[in-house]
Formats: C-alpha cells, structure tokens, sequence
C-alpha cells in the first residue's frame, strides 16, 4: 500500500503492506534505528517520535496513518553537521540517561511537552513523561534535564 509523508522534513514514499507498523518503517525501511522498540505494545515510550509536533508512541500506529504526515524522529532532531539539539544536550550534564534505552522515546516526549508548555513545572514534566519508563534511572536526573532544555530552548 502506498503511503506518502515527510521524515525529518524529507518527502518519503512507501509502499508497504498495510499491516506495517510505524516503528517498523522507520527501523526497517528507512534504517532510522534510533527509534527503539521495547514492548511492543505502546506501555514502555522507548518508540516516542513526534507526528506533526505531537509525541505519539511509534509501535502503536500504522504506517498508513501517516498519509500526508510530518513524522520527526531522533535523527532528524539535531542540526546541522550532526550537531545535539537542546533538549538532547541537556541530557548529558544532567546525567538524564545511563543505557540509553529510553534516552531517544524521552528526548521525543520531552521536545513536545516543552513545546506545548515552556514553563512546565516538574509536577507537568513528570506527568507529561509519564507515558516513558526507565529501568535504569529515578527519574529526578531526567526531569532536571527536561527543565534544563526547556530553558535551552526558550533562551535560543
């Protein structure tokens, strides 16, 4: 089944079978490995990429969905020469990540909550990632690295 979109602002054409997942696209076929699957049913975020700006859980959707559709993914996120963006620099100092499993679903989640709300407060960005596990970390280091690139991001 053909499907037309947009991948990190490139025009892309699929012709898949309509049983593909998103996920499974954008792994398989496009080689964009940097959105992970971990559960397979929509509970872990590791699979988060943005959807026309809004965080959508990747392993959950089918690619004929995205007819039309502006899909961003953490490879697309950075600038140019392969540069971090804010929210995936503020990851780093904050010591937000340790496998780095989840890193990619939570970097996602997190552009889109401090897009929507650039002065979250840490009770918003715990709930707005509540959609995200990590098995590795308490959570504090990541909401600290959220704050910290929703501040990046608003002073750029």
């Amino acid at each position: 089944m053909p499907v037309h979109l947009q991948v990190n602002g490139k025009a892309v054409a699929l012709d898949e079978p309509p049983h593909t997942l998103l996920s499974q696209a954008l792994r398989e076929h496009l080689r964009l490995t940097g959105t992970h699957v971990g559960c397979d049913t929509a509970q872990c975020g590791a699979c988060t990429v943005l959807v026309d700006g809004e965080a959508i859980k990747s392993c959950n959707v089918m690619l004929v969905q995205m007819e039309g559709r502006h899909v961003m993914t953490i490879e697309g996120l950075g600038g140019a020469g392969g540069s971090l963006n804010h929210m995936q620099e503020a990851f780093r100092p904050c010591h937000g990540l340790q496998c780095g499993f989840c890193t990619t679903g939570m970097v996602m989640s997190a552009v889109a909550l401090c897009q929507a709300h650039p002065d979250a407060t840490e009770a918003e960005i715990r709930e707005g990632l509540e959609g995200n596990l990590c098995r590795c970390t308490g959570y504090h280091n990541i909401v600290r690295a959220v704050r910290e690139g929703a501040a990046m991001m608003k002073s750029a």
